[in-house]
């Protein structure tokens, strides 16, 4: 009846293959252990809490080498959190431009943005990067050559930005009314006002929701759907702009002090060249997706917006995209999981991620390659799948909802 009933056929056949999966695993954990046993090592993560005894450039968090190596792997992993972060909101934003540039009806512009588009995405990403470190490196002046009053460079964004061959100092936030900061333990602190701005902005997108549903209950019980975005505007950056006030917030620019600027943040150029090859590379790709998914709505849609007086940048913010968008959202998660993966290559040019901490400089020094491997690869695992989910969930909340 097992193998012969439909109705339990297909459980039957489940229940193997899920035996001799699990009968493999177990094979290859078992005999993994035994040839590490049979070499003298075993299968231990105790390395973790031993001294790292390396420094690392860019730390998030506070950070020394008198540290364990675990600490030395959550600063690599939160240096691939951030890059990973920052590299997919300045891909999304040079893709979409890109994608909706290459329908232009300006051939030479067209065919720029084309040019880009082939460009980056038929050579290897470490090439880009290696060029971009080299023009860093090889061509930006030292920070020297900011100095006299007539330096032979210049800041640049509003004399707010240095580029040297050795960082890139940017402006940093200051406060005229600092709160103080909050003790989390383990050396890590967070500003009230941080806090503070989380909370108003939480708040507001709650705030924003609850009176968007509260205009479609109206608009559903009387046809007519009453004007929010002003109260929405509102309610998203008042908040902000008082918190500001109150705090005194303001940019302190970056200033020669002696050999090197001071006042502001000083970026290693390993972390800038790294997210700009990410953002130039995978805005490639997601320009791609943006055209195709932009080519896939029906061109009578845009007709229909053209005859009821839409203008044609009002035609692509509320008419085009919004539908482009359920054909472009899928690809563009796969477009995220490689940027993050591909932050990898980070190794390259120096930059201490969670590849150069845990499986670089930490798999060297313990000699543990396995364990540190093993874990690496679930740490990426889990990244991956947070991304997915996330972008599911907003992928869920555009698709066609059917009767």
């Amino acid at each position: 009846m097992l193998v012969y009933d439909r109705r339990y056929r297909s459980m039957t056949f489940q229940v193997i293959v899920f035996i001799l999966v699990m009968a493999l695993a177990w094979w290859l954990v078992n005999n993994t252990i035994q040839n590490l046993a049979a070499q003298g090592k075993d299968f231990d993560f105790g390395f973790l809490f031993q001294r790292a005894g390396y420094d690392i450039p860019q730390t998030p968090i506070p950070y020394t080498s008198d540290d364990w190596h675990l600490r030395a792997t959550i600063v690599g992993l939160l240096n691939t959190i951030i890059v990973s972060i920052l590299g997919c909101v300045a891909a999304t934003i040079l893709g979409v431009s890109i994608g909706v540039a290459r329908l232009s009806k300006n051939w030479l512009f067209a065919r720029l943005m084309t040019i880009y588009v082939e460009i980056f995405r038929n050579i290897p990403l470490l090439l880009w990067i290696l060029i971009i470190y080299a023009i860093f490196t090889e061509i930006m002046p030292p920070p020297s050559a900011y100095r006299g009053d007539d330096p032979a460079w210049s800041k640049i964004l509003f004399d707010q930005v240095a580029l040297t061959n050795r960082y890139t100092a940017i402006p940093a936030l200051g406060m005229t009314n600092d709160p103080g900061t909050l003790d989390l333990g383990a050396r890590i602190t967070v500003n009230w006002a941080v806090i503070a701005f989380l909370v108003v902005i939480i708040g507001g997108w709650f705030t924003r929701g609850a009176i968007l549903d509260r205009a479609q209950a109206i608009q559903d019980r009387t046809g007519i759907r009453p004007t929010t975005w002003w109260i929405n505007l509102a309610v998203m950056t008042v908040p902000s702009l008082l918190l500001i006030w109150y705090f005194g917030l303001h940019l302190l620019a970056p200033e020669l002090q002696g050999f090197n600027f001071g006042g502001g943040i000083n970026l290693g150029n390993a972390f800038v060249v790294l997210w700009l090859a990410l953002t130039l590379y995978t805005g490639a790709f997601i320009a791609e997706i943006v055209r195709a998914g932009i080519l896939a709505v029906s061109h009578g849609q845009s007709e229909a917006a053209f005859a009821l007086g839409l203008r044609p940048n009002k035609t692509m913010n509320l008419v085009i995209l919004p539908q482009a968008l359920r054909v472009i959202i899928p690809p563009l998660i796969s477009q995220y999981l490689n940027l993050m993966k591909n932050s990898s290559l980070a190794i390259a040019v120096g930059y201490m991620d969670l590849r150069g901490t845990l499986g670089g400089t930490t798999l060297n020094q313990t000699g543990r390659e396995l364990e540190a491997i093993v874990l690496m690869m679930l740490i990426y695992l889990v990244l991956s799948l947070i991304i997915s989910a996330g972008m599911n969930v907003f992928n869920s909340r555009v698709k066609l909802k059917e009767r």
